[in-house]
Formats: structure tokens, C-alpha cells, sequence
């Protein structure tokens, strides 16, 4: 992995300062996808997946030059994820055997993915504390495992999505602050509004006909 960083040490020299921090080229670049994304998601358009990837990527060298581990870890999940969801906007069915679209989660398969989280949640955070040198195990540990919830979420398309994207990022402006990333503190700021927005967004999908639900970007 050192390796790796070096070679792309072009990537992670400063394109400017942000509040005395210098704002990395990486940092900027995968900024810029995030927010077309997350527009693009906003607008249920499939080309949210292959900005996904580009900018999980991207955030992956960031947060492993920053010795932020499980979020780093985080984005190469999230590109493979990426991958199961381009297919799955593209060809996935419903339990009915029709094309994907937007809908709601019943209250016991919600249930079932508070609980898992809150499982999943501990035990990541303390092979963290023993297996890395993270400095902040357990708040390293929570957004991951509710972003890979939020993962599956929006790829089967359950509005649902956009209320664990609200407590991620409400969580990661915390740690990002911490380890003075100010632009992707600043991202992760206007996600929240951002995913609020997403939320009003699909339940105006939930009542449209498949012939009109679909955005562009």
C-alpha cells in the first residue's frame, strides 16, 4: 500500500488550504463526483453508480494516507457495491418480478436493519481498536457499518436509504473535523440537507408511474 501512495503522490500534494488545512488534489477531485452522485441518485439516474465508484476510489487513498481505516476500507466496498448497483438499477427485479423501483421497507425488515447495525456496530469497532492504529475505533466504526447498510438500501431502492445517509453523515462531519478535512467536512455537511431533500424526492417517486420516474442528470 505504501507503494501505492507513492505513485499517486501527485494526487495527494495540496491544491490549496481550507481553515489552515491543505486541501489535497484527491480530496478535491472525489469531492466533485460526490456531490454529481448524489445529485444523480436524488434523480433515481443510473449514472450515480459509475461516479460512485470514481469517487469511493478516490476517497480510499485519501482516508488510508489519514490512517482512517475502516472508512478507507469502507470505499472499496462501496465501489463493489457500486458495481451490484449499476446492475441492479439496470435489471434488478422486485419480489414481484418487475423492475426495480422506489418503495418503502416493511416495519419488520426495518427492525432487522436496526438491529444488525447496532450488532455490527461494536464488533467492528473493537477490531479496529485491536487490529490498527486508528485513533478513533468506535467513531470510525459507526459510519461504516451504517453506509454499508445504506448501501444495500439504495440499490434495491427503499426510501429508507436517505435516513441512515442523514446519520452517517451527521457522524462523519464529526470525524473528518477531527482529522482536518475540512472540504470533505464541508461535503459531508451539505449531504444532510442534501439527503433530506433525496428523502422528499423518492416519496414524490413512490406515487409516480414507472414511465415517469425516471430523472436526468
Amino acid at each position: 500500500m505504501d507503494a501505492l501512495l507513492q505513485l499517486l503522490q501527485p494526487l495527494l500534494l495540496p491544491a490549496f488550504e481550507l481553515l489552515g488545512s491543505p486541501i489535497t488534489w484527491v480530496e478535491l477531485l472525489a469531492f466533485v463526483l460526490a456531490v454529481w452522485m448524489v445529485i444523480c441518485n436524488m434523480r433515481v439516474h443510473v449514472l450515480a453508480w459509475p461516479l460512485a465508484i470514481a469517487s469511493s476510489l478516490l476517497y480510499f487513498i485519501l482516508f488510508w494516507s489519514g490512517k482512517l481505516y475502516g472508512e478507507a476500507s469502507l470505499q472499496l466496498v462501496f465501489a463493489s457495491l457500486a458495481l451490484w448497483g449499476w446492475w441492479q438499477w439496470s435489471r434488478g427485479k422486485g419480489a414481484d418480478g418487475a423492475a426495480l423501483r422506489v418503495r418503502r421497507l416493511s416495519p419488520q425488515g426495518l427492525a432487522l436493519c436496526v438491529t444488525l447495525t447496532l450488532l455490527a456496530w461494536p464488533v467492528l469497532g473493537f477490531f479496529l481498536q485491536r487490529q490498527t492504529d486508528s485513533p478513533v475505533p468506535f467513531w470510525d466504526a459507526l459510519p461504516t457499518v451504517a453506509s454499508l447498510l445504506g448501501q444495500w438500501l439504495l440499490a434495491r431502492k427503499y426510501q429508507e436509504n436517505w435516513s441512515v445517509w442523514v446519520l452517517v453523515n451527521g457522524v462523519s462531519v464529526a470525524l473528518f473535523a477531527y482529522k482536518g478535512y475540512w472540504l470533505t467536512v464541508l461535503l459531508y455537511a451539505v449531504f444532510i440537507p442534501m439527503s433530506v431533500a433525496g428523502w422528499r424526492a423518492w416519496a414524490r417517486h413512490l406515487h409516480q408511474t414507472p414511465a415517469t420516474a425516471a430523472g436526468a442528470c
